[in-house]
């Protein structure tokens, strides 16, 4: 029989109207899509449910398979009339697939949707896609039995009209005279039963439970459409669409708000106010992205959690249109996530996917965002207008985001907005404080005395024997660069960044309560979570265990659940491996240490002249660079052992595991990133001795000093390349580069695991579930907020050290945005639309390092600046008031002939000159009673420094209240416009059922008052009236209740 042959005949379509096949199978049960019948007639297929039962082969499902033999396929050469058994095929799956018979795929690619967003039809909808990898069956009939020929497996066809589900299973048998019937059948008759080898097995039980899944997806009122598997092995899609009924059932179970048909004129503020907003929306018409706007801003649709029963009061124009894309995708992985197996007793997709029945379950996306088609769709709109790097300077088209991504990742976005618009008054400020440490560099006195070698300070030397006396002048450039960010501008910056902080969070609160007014997510309640299937496998095990040791019934069984005692082992795992991975840095902090002090007494063995003239640079830049490679390699460990951490506790929804995947990775990467600023900024140079008395580690290597300037130079560059480095080499490049290298390998996967086979169901051009599949899947919103708080406790942590952060943190950003946008437009999967009222925990974490950065910035400026000994000389120790002096003030004298035996400096040129040396201290001189103990100004200064930090703190705390308090959470227009939507949204449905009232009360008055005519048509004509009434009485619940049975 030719391939023409093989499609079904409708002697007249426009008699018969939609009709579609129910296919089932006498082994496996499958059902499911609806093809057209023949490109001829592509309006015959509208719809296809059906319901299959499984054959009971449980007994060789695991070893064997039941082949049935001397069986014909069944196929229609009329709607109506007889069946004839065409040629045996090859296999089930791609014997008859989506209404067609095999051999059909040419006539079958012919009707492909055009835009790849639709069924073959071209009018239903794809939300949804299901990708999984098959192989055949290798195994072949023993030498002997069986023929050789292609085995093949019956089949049969019901009739469904209009998308009726067919319950129960029917399958044509041969009667005398050639007659068919179709009669309830248990099983196959007359089977085969083939050994299968262990992988034919796995793909066997695989298939059975894909069958049962999709078979289960139909029941709940999707419809399917499905590939042919015409390769040896090769990668199969199950396309997924929504019909109306469903989509509205489950609106209404997840109480999705929809806009009504009331709209009301949203209230703005009058005044100045009113007159600065329209300036700045003139100003800022060039940075508006291009997008479709709402026609008229001024106007708001009141929103309603979506009901059937009141399906009157939506503004529904069309069915097809009024759930977007976002939204019916959500719906349709909720159904997903919910529909079980009976096979290993999976729950929902996720389980499937976890146990490899199904690759991967994405939404598509809205066509290709590049090209030369005119065709414009929502992705195409966000890569022009927001995904490219050449509208860097535009707003961001937030509500577009969220309408595509959903509310999750469109807060995302905006708070990444906010954050980085945040930083441009911050950059500034930064920037001046800079600027006025280079202006007053040359009116520095304490850095013109560390300069003027007429002040000729001898200084002590730097390591024992090899190192000489030195000139305090030689470190002038070092004290100069110090100048520009110790100073006292340094002070109000670092009170300015802790009050930005404040402001900043308090700022996001209010644009969060307003998008989530004009996103209607005020009131958004907790949706009821799925557990997660690494949760459901774990407890199933305990509850087969119990039932090994006790007998137990199953009313219990149902209610068990993983307590503390079954966790235990994976948290004393966490805390064990937490402590280790947190020492692990302690110790490569301490590793790059003794490098450090290693280095420079073997530079400082040199005979070279140069290289000893250069051993802090040397150390310091190199150290600071193992430091950055270090960090950068522990992030990746950190991140993988965070998530492995977080599964082995088994949490039980997938909110518990990201919440506590988040501490668990910010705890680890904040002590990874910020322990060797913390090393250099409140320990280094705290615990080297005296003179005479060093502190000596391995044996005979002195603890590293500070630099004659002091810490802080040494503390800003160590911020600033680490931020730096961090920011182009794990923000930018790791995430340019892995993405694309993670893609090429998917792809060289494919291509060598695949046998190179013609395909003839392949279309020419890829399909766009196709092309989704290829790109990478979305893995969650984790690792882009966790860049960005990293990089918060950098600009905010140790701005007093470094106030360029904020205006480096701002030009990573602009890039950050638009990689950020351009990775979920052109490189990621279409995410899950989800919901969300806030950013969760990291609203938190915000707010703890916001408070901790106060505390933080205290200590720098009173420990690891000489802003307090500057201010405790000028007001108690300067004869003048001034600044005068202040070097020869912080040096204390050291008498050389007290060194230690072989500390002297060798061949030193100044031995016999030198009496006296100096040292960087508060202590007594050698002649003072108490020589070399700490002076009265030591602890003058570590009191002054110690009520700066207590008075410093309170300040601050007490300013960041103060703003806090000042500005209010909910902005006034959202909470008057809220209290509105309330009441005209009760006046609606008042009048909405008046309106009801009396078009049934006029009906009823009418039908009275035609009936007292008595003629015979009015009496006609009142009757129809009264149907009508009764009729609108239970047209809504009657509509609502279509297609809804599960």
């Amino acid at each position: 029989m030719t391939a023409s042959q093989k499609f079904l005949s409708v002697p007249d379509p426009t008699r018969f109207g939609h009709i579609t096949l129910e296919l089932t199978q006498s082994i496996s049960g499958l059902v499911v899509s609806h093809f057209p019948l023949a490109s001829s007639h592509p309006t015959l297929s509208r719809q296809k449910t059906a319901k299959s039962a499984r054959d009971s082969f449980s007994a060789y499902n695991s070893k064997y398979l039941t082949v049935p033999q001397n069986r014909t396929y069944l196929h229609s050469s009329r709607i109506n009339g007889t069946f004839e058994a065409p040629s045996c095929m090859e296999s089930f799956s791609s014997s008859i697939i989506n209404n067609y018979l095999d051999g059909t795929q040419g006539g079958a690619m012919d009707n492909v949707s055009p835009s790849g967003m639709h069924f073959r039809d071209s009018k239903r909808k794809v939300d949804y896609v299901l990708a999984y990898h098959y192989r055949k069956r290798l195994a072949q009939h023993p030498p002997g039995v069986g023929s050789p020929e292609p085995m093949c497996r019956s089949a049969s066809l019901a009739l469904v009209s209009n998308g009726g589900t067919r319950k129960g299973r029917a399958e044509p048998q041969w009667q005398d005279g050639g007659q068919h019937a179709l009669q309830e059948r248990p099983g196959p008759l007359g089977a085969e039963v083939i050994e299968l080898g262990p992988l034919d097995t796995l793909e066997e039980e695989k298939r059975l439970q894909r069958e049962e899944y999709e078979r289960n997806l139909v029941e709940a009122g999707l419809e399917i459409e499905k590939d042919p598997e015409n390769k040896s092995q090769g990668l199969s899609f199950v396309r997924i669409h929504a019909p109306w009924q469903v989509l509205s059932r489950e609106a209404e179970l997840l109480k999705i708000k929809m806009p009504t048909k009331k709209m009301y004129k949203i209230t703005e503020e009058g005044g100045i106010l009113k007159t600065l907003n329209e300036m700045w929306c003139k100003l800022t018409e060039p940075l508006q992205p291009q997008v479709p706007q709402q026609e008229n801003t001024k106007m708001k649709s009141l929103s309603y959690p979506f009901s059937r029963e009141k399906i009157y009061l939506y503004n529904i124009k069309n069915k097809d249109t009024f759930f977007d894309n976002a939204t019916r995708s959500r719906i349709v992985r909720e159904i997903l996530k919910r529909t079980s197996t009976k096979a290993r007793n999976s729950m929902g997709i996720g389980t499937l996917i976890a146990n490899n029945v199904y690759d991967a379950a994405y939404p598509l996306h809205d066509g290709e965002y590049e090209g030369q088609n005119d065709d414009m769709n929502e992705r195409k709109l966000l890569y022009r207008e927001w995904a490219r790097y050449g509208v860097f300077y535009k707003f961001q088209p937030i509500d577009l985001i969220r309408k595509y991504f959903g509310e999750k990742i469109g807060l995302y976005f905006a708070w990444l907005g906010l954050y980085t618009e945040f930083l441009i008054p911050s950059s500034v400020v930064g920037i001046i404080v800079f600027l006025y440490g280079c202006i007053t560099i040359e009116s520095d006195i304490p850095s013109k005395e560390m300069c003027d070698q007429r002040n000729a300070f001898t200084m002590c030397p730097l390591c024992d024997k090899f190192c000489d006396y030195w000139n305090l002048s030689s470190a002038c450039a070092t004290a100069r660069a110090s100048h520009l960010f110790d100073n006292p501008a340094t002070v109000l910056f670092s009170i300015f960044m802790a009050l930005w902080a404040t402001m900043f969070l308090e700022q996001w609160k209010r644009l969060q309560m307003r998008l989530s007014h004009f996103w209607d997510l005020t009131g958004l309640e907790e949706e009821e979570e799925h557990p997660r299937p690494e949760y459901e496998t774990k407890l199933l095990q305990k509850v087969l265990k119990n039932k090994n040791i006790t007998t137990e019934n199953s009313n219990e069984d149902e209610k068990e659940k993983l307590t503390w005692s079954d966790r235990m082992p994976g948290y004393a795992a966490n805390f064990g491996l937490i402590l280790f991975m947190i020492m692990l840095t302690f110790s490569a902090v301490f590793g790059v240490i003794v490098y450090r002090i290693t280095t420079a007494a073997a530079l400082s063995f040199s005979t070279n002249e140069t290289t000893r003239s250069n051993v802090r640079v040397t150390v310091t830049a190199t150290a600071v660079i193992i430091n950055l490679v270090v960090i950068l390699i522990l992030d990746e460990i950190y991140g993988a052992v965070a998530k492995w951490l977080t599964e082995i506790e088994v949490p039980k929804t997938e909110k518990t595991f990201e919440e506590r995947l988040i501490l668990k990775a910010f705890l680890l990467k904040f002590v990874n990133s910020y322990a060797p600023i913390f090393y250099v900024a409140f320990f280094k140079g705290r615990f080297v001795g005296r003179p005479g008395h060093y502190v000596y580690v391995f044996g005979g290597y002195r603890m590293e000093e500070c630099a004659p300037g002091g810490c802080l130079m040494e503390l800003c560059i160590q911020l600033s390349i680490i931020m730096l480095g961090k920011q182009l080499i794990q923000n930018n490049l790791f995430e340019i580069g892995i993405p694309k290298l993670k893609k090429l390998f998917r792809k060289l996967k494919d291509e060598r695991t695949e046998p190179k086979e013609m395909d003839t169901n392949q279309s020419k051009d890829p399909q766009q579930w196709d092309l989704d599949y290829i790109l990478e899947p979305f893995t969650g919103l984790t690792p882009e907020y966790m860049e960005m708080i990293i990089q918060f406790g950098f600009v905010t942590l140790f701005v007093a050290s470094f106030p360029l952060a904020p205006l480096f943190a701002l030009l990573n950003n602009i890039i950050e945005v638009r990689l950020d946008a351009k990775k979920f437009v052109t490189e990621l999967r279409r995410p899950d639309t989800v919901r969300a009222k806030d950013i969760g925990i990291w609203y938190n974490i915000l707010s703890g390092i916001g408070k901790l950065s106060v505390i933080i910035n205290a200590f720098v400026i009173a420990v690891t600046s000489d802003f307090i000994p500057r201010l405790m000389y000028q007001y108690a120790y300067s004869q003048n008031g001034t600044m005068h002096g202040f070097i020869n003030h912080t040096l204390s004298y050291f008498n050389v002939s007290h060194l230690k035996t072989g500390t002297q400096p060798e061949n030193s040129p100044f031995a016999q000159d030198v009496l006296f040396c100096r040292f960087k201290d508060y202590r007594e001189p050698p002649w003072s009673q108490n020589q070399y103990e700490f002076s009265k100004q030591y602890w003058a200064v570590l009191s002054a420094r110690l009520a700066f930090v207590i008075l410093f703190q309170n300040l601050v705390m007490f300013l960041s209240v103060l703003v806090d308090w000042m500005i209010p959470d909910i902005p006034k227009d959202i909470s008057e416009q809220i209290k509105k939507e309330k009441s005209l949204l009760v006046d609606f449905f008042l009048k909405e059922e008046h309106e009801k009232l009396k078009l049934i009360e006029s009906f009823i008055a009418r039908d009275k008052q035609k009936h007292k005519s008595g003629t015979k048509g009015e009496r006609i004509r009142a009757a129809s009236f009264c149907q009508f009434n009764q009729s609108q009485k239970g047209s809504f619940a009657s509509f609502s209740s279509q297609h809804t049975e599960v």
